[in-house]
């Protein structure tokens, strides 16, 4: 054996363990039993983290009477719930979004004056864009659809003194939520009343709006020139609706005003003026701004082009600008005379260009230190919109399960909205869904601002929806589109028009009520085979009236022995469409030929009623 090399063996020796000695279990220590979540965590990384089954967590869920399944998403408190019985705790932890907006503590002496920004509301009809009209010697309502203002309008106007800010809101009750974002944008609300017409729905709803948004209201009691105008009646339906006027002892303000002939404009504007000074409005301009987004939409050439309200500090060209889920840099500002500016100071709007998209109306717009700041808020607002969505499902309940079991015979109306704006998106989409009943649901499938695309006729051919415009036109391309899809295009510029068609559309898919009505009765007398014809029943009409396009059924001894239709009528030789009582007939029954003597036709029709959708 000699010349041999041993081989070492690799690896290392099990040591013996010594006798009893156990593995030891370590316990996680207390303080470091905590989940740190944002928004929400999903059913299996909660169990993932806390080394608990995904079965159990989903059986204590549905105990709690929460239906879920692995992927969705639950809420830190819920999640919170059930990690405590697994001896852990749940911390919400946020993404401070104040962290990227630069903060500037104002000093006093740092404040200026800034024009009061006030809102017109009232009722539909009653003159508020032509109110505003007068005030800028300008015409709107002429070009407004039927002189209704279809949304929220921007305009600053210059006056002796100094300068207003006016937001003009619709007066139509689908635009409820744009007044409440008006009232609560503004300093000052003008109540517009029609001195010929009085307190009306919407004008109620505009005081309550005010009030909530607890601001000083000045009242234009417009349309003075009419006949009918009566100034007591209008304050005394005020005084009813809590609105007192200053001079029957209470603290509202109330000029008669007539936008026609422009009486009592400059009175109205100076009392504006009385309660701004009032207020003492005052901000820093020298910091970034804050804003609000009054009114955004799609335009071909310029993009998203969002009409913005400065509420603090300077907007400036070339800004990162942050709103919701969109950001960008402002390319181009417009004032409401359509004049190019490169800043925008508080209390004034003006159209700004350069957002990566169209943002809804009621949006904060910040302006920020670069676009990655705005890039970082708007990619975890995005997230935050998506978690949300996803952990939608999971708040859903048995109750709910049962609600949807009861409703499963409900038809839906699937519609694919566009709308010129993004505050009458919002509006016009509020609007149709308050339109579903028990019957007929309402969907909106996808809604969105601009023209209505091939992609959108696309989107409804799939789905199975209508394509639903609001003041927005098909693109060239997409009605030959829709035309061989199959997709209907519907175009409105009207909100009532608009609301009327689409519940005769919902009324469509209701199946027709049908009722019979009968006709007459004609009594067989002799037959008569008639080439092409086949068996002719010579019959006299005993009551009533026989017609050509009638159903009929073949009595014989008083038991029915055949249903069916007319095949043909005569009057001797002549094709006729009715037979009245006492004349004579030939009577030919669609697929029947074994008539006899004797045998009675009773003839009825069906008629068809429009069912009604609740």
């Amino acid at each position: 054996m000699s010349g041999r090399v041993a081989i070492p063996i690799r690896g290392k020796k099990k040591k013996p363990t010594k006798k009893g000695q156990k593995t030891q279990i370590t316990e996680m220590a207390e303080e470091k039993k905590i989940i740190k979540v944002q928004e929400g965590i999903t059913v299996s990384e909660l169990s993932q983290r806390m080394g608990v089954k995904t079965g159990d967590i989903i059986k204590k869920l549905m105990t709690g009477g929460k239906m879920t399944t692995a992927n969705q998403t639950i809420d830190p408190e819920t999640a919170g719930i059930i990690a405590a019985d697994y001896g852990w705790k749940v911390e919400k932890v946020g993404f401070e979004v104040e962290d990227y907006l630069p903060e500037i503590t104002d000093k006093p002496e740092d404040l200026r004056a800034r024009p009061p920004v006030v809102t017109v509301m009232g009722h539909v009809d009653h003159g508020k864009t032509s109110l505003l009209d007068a005030i800028r010697e300008a015409n709107v309502a002429a070009g407004e659809a039927g002189g209704i203002t279809q949304h929220i309008g921007a305009y600053s106007v210059s006056t002796s003194r100094g300068d207003i800010t006016f937001l003009d809101t619709p007066g139509h009750e689908a635009f409820s939520a744009m007044r409440s974002r008006g009232a609560n944008l503004t300093d000052i609300v003008v109540l517009v009343v029609a001195a010929d017409d009085g307190v009306m729905p919407q004008t109620k709803e505009a005081i309550k709006h005010a009030k909530e948004a607890d601001v000083p209201m000045v009242v234009a009691i417009n349309k003075m020139d009419k006949e009918g105008a009566g100034v007591d009646r209008v304050k005394k339906e005020l005084a009813d609706n809590n609105v007192l006027a200053e001079d029957w002892g209470g603290d509202v303000i109330m000029v008669p005003v007539s936008a026609k002939t422009k009486m009592g404009i400059d009175l109205l504007l100076e009392n504006i003026s009385l309660q701004a000074e009032v207020l003492e409005l005052g901000t820093n301009p020298n910091k970034a701004a804050v804003g609000t987004i009054i009114e955004a939409r799609l335009e071909k050439g310029r993009g998203p082009v969002a009409t913005v309200l400065v509420q603090e500090g300077t907007l400036k060209k070339g800004d990162a600008v942050v709103t919701g889920t969109d950001f960008g840099r402002v390319r181009m500002m417009m004032n409401a005379r359509g004049e190019q500016i490169d800043e925008l100071l508080p209390g004034y709007s003006a159209e700004v260009v350069g957002l990566g998209g169209v943002p809804p109306a009621g949006d904060t717009i910040n302006a920020v230190e670069d676009e990655k700041a705005a890039r970082e808020i708007a990619q975890h607002r995005a997230l935050k919109e998506r978690q949300a969505e996803s952990g939608k499902t999971a708040r859903g309940t048995l109750d709910s399960l049962l609600n949807k079991m009861q409703v499963s015979d409900q038809k839906e109306l699937k519609v694919v909205l566009k709308a010129d704006v993004s505050g009458s998106l919002e509006a016009v989409a509020q609007a149709l869904e308050k339109l579903s009943t028990r019957k007929v649901k309402v969907t909106i499938v996808h809604k969105g601002v601009g023209m209505m695309t091939e992609t959108d006729v696309n989107t409804a051919a799939a789905l199975k929806a209508l394509v639903v415009g609001f003041n927005s036109r098909p693109e060239s391309g997409s009605e030959q589109t829709a035309k061989v899809l199959e997709v209907e295009l519907l175009t409105y510029s009207i909100i009532y028009e608009l609301l009327d068609g689409i519940k005769l559309k919902m009324e469509d898919l209701l199946e027709p009520i049908r009722t019979e009505k009968k006709l007459g009765r004609a009594e067989v007398r002799a037959l008569y085979n008639v080439p092409k014809l086949g068996v002719v029943a010579g019959s006299s009409v005993l009551d009533g009236t026989i017609k050509r396009t009638a159903h009929v059924r073949l009595w014989r001894e008083n038991k029915q022995v055949y249903s069916g239709k007319i095949a043909s009528l005569k009057r001797f030789k002549d094709d006729v469409k009715e037979v009245s009582v006492g004349f004579e007939c030939g009577i030919g029954i669609e697929g029947y030929s074994e008539i006899k003597p004797g045998d009675i036709i009773e003839a009825f029709e069906i008629e068809e009623t429009r069912p009604s959708l609740n």
